[in-house]
């Protein structure tokens, strides 16, 4: 028993130490609103915060119960909760983002020092190695976002993904003549939370020499259905903007988009954080939004929001800051045009980074609770066997822009040159723990 023990507590080790946790004193908004409600005195503000962002629209400033909102917020001093972020994509995300709005009622929509999300110095470095090696420039002539395409189809789950989010674009609302967008816009941030940045990224920035290419590139996330209005007219950009912040995903991705994406004179990158990868991130976060940006044209790097400021009145010059943030930004401008200017690399050589485990499974596995973390990897892949039954069962004639080498009906099949390391299998050490501790109850 003292051998298996041991052993135990080295794999379990092993486990912990290949996680990417939250930087020190940064607690993840879920548990940090659990540390709280184990605090009566902390339940209780926090309790009238959540009243006061539900209240946020018919309490004018100045009534009694702006007040006891304001009152509340200068006394609640529980720190995990004052200070917490968020993850993109997490499993929990918009319940985090609720948690994350709910203590900060006082923030301004203009406020451009703070994002609801965390970016780990790990991450960016991730984020960077991808960018100095995106396979984007064209080779011996050949069509970077087609080449783009063919490496996601290589990679199981990006040739998955990219599928449903077509078939979620493109497939009509029974009785009429257009798309669900609501479904389309969600598929389209399964695909850019889901698939590695090596071939997401890489789709949505490919740089183009002729207008096929930039055709294939402005057509990517499917804009007749995620991007622009059914009747082809564009709303006003403060219209869009209004409808954005009411909305808790929108409103995190705008925030994390303008913190992240600030312009300065003064960086050689033209960003004023001198982190263009950040910025990319932060654009890619905002597609399947209500503020999904997309190239102007198929000649151009150009991007923009399908909006526009007539109408504005005395609103214009505001209204014209919103077109500005994507048609007049150094920074995001800069950080496309990176994107291929490096040597690119054999799509081999771009294997998926390991799955970013939530922050609850962080906590858990951090506690080393050998349990909870079986369970939890019984949880994902249970997940995963539903969406690839889904996936399967929902085959389709992908339109001529997307059909490439690699479809969903060939992807399973063993000849699709799918490297082994990107098999979904969970790691051996887990198999072998799970093998110790059956064997240790059965010794019990």
């Amino acid at each position: 028993m003292l051998f298996l023990g041991i052993l135990l507590s080295i794999f379990i080790q092993d486990v912990v130490t290949s996680l990417r946790p939250l930087p020190p004193g940064i607690m993840d908004c879920v548990e940090a609103e659990s540390g709280c409600e184990a605090d009566p005195q902390c339940k209780e503000l926090y309790s009238t915060l959540r009243y006061c962002v539900s209240e946020e629209e018919v309490a004018p400033p100045g009534s009694k119960a702006r007040i006891e909102c304001l009152e509340a917020l200068s006394a609640l001093h529980y720190l995990p909760l004052l200070a917490c972020k968020c993850q993109r994509g997490a499993r929990r995300e918009e319940h985090c983002l609720r948690v994350y709005w709910s203590v900060r009622i006082l923030q301004s929509y203009e406020d451009l020092e703070a994002s609801p999300y965390d970016d780990s110095p790990v991450e960016m470095s991730h984020m960077a190695s991808i960018v100095a090696a995106a396979s984007s420039l064209p080779l011996d002539g050949q069509n970077a976002c087609l080449k783009a395409a063919q490496d996601c189809g290589l990679y199981e789950k990006c040739g998955s993904l990219r599928s449903e989010y077509v078939l979620a674009c493109t497939k009509r609302v029974p009785g009429s003549d257009h798309c669900n967008r609501q479904k389309c816009h969600r598929a389209l941030r399964r695909f850019l939370e889901r698939v590695p940045g090596e071939y997401s990224l890489g789709l949505l920035f490919c740089p183009c020499t002729d207008k096929l290419c930039g055709e294939r590139r402005r057509k990517t996330i499917v804009p007749s259905c995620s991007y622009q209005e059914r009747d082809g007219e564009q709303p006003n950009c403060m219209h869009l903007q209004s409808s954005c912040r009411r909305d808790q995903l929108c409103r995190s991705r705008l925030a994390d988009f303008q913190h992240n994406c600030q312009s300065s004179g003064h960086s050689p990158s033209g960003c004023f954080r001198d982190s263009g990868t950040v910025c990319l991130k932060s654009y890619a976060g905002l597609i399947g939004t209500i503020m999904t940006p997309n190239y102007l044209s198929n000649s151009t790097m150009d991007v923009a929001l399908w909006c526009n400021c007539e109408g504005s009145g005395n609103q214009w010059k505001e209204c014209l800051k919103i077109q500005n943030m994507f048609t007049n930004n150094a920074c995001l401008e800069n950080s496309i045009s990176t994107m291929g200017s490096s040597p690119p690399r054999p799509v081999e050589s771009l294997l998926p980074p390991s799955p970013r485990p939530s922050p609850l499974d962080q906590q858990n596995k951090l506690s080393n609770n050998a349990q909870d973390e079986l369970s939890n990897n019984a949880v994902e892949q249970s997940e995963e066997e539903e969406d690839e039954e889904e996936e399967e069962g929902g085959q389709f004639d992908v339109i001529p822009l997307y059909a490439e080498k690699a479809t969903v009906s060939n992807l399973g099949s063993g000849g699709g040159g799918v490297s082994p390391r990107l098999s979904s299998a969970p790691p051996p050490s887990l198999l072998l723990l799970l093998l110790l501790l059956s064997a240790s109850l059965s010794w019990g």
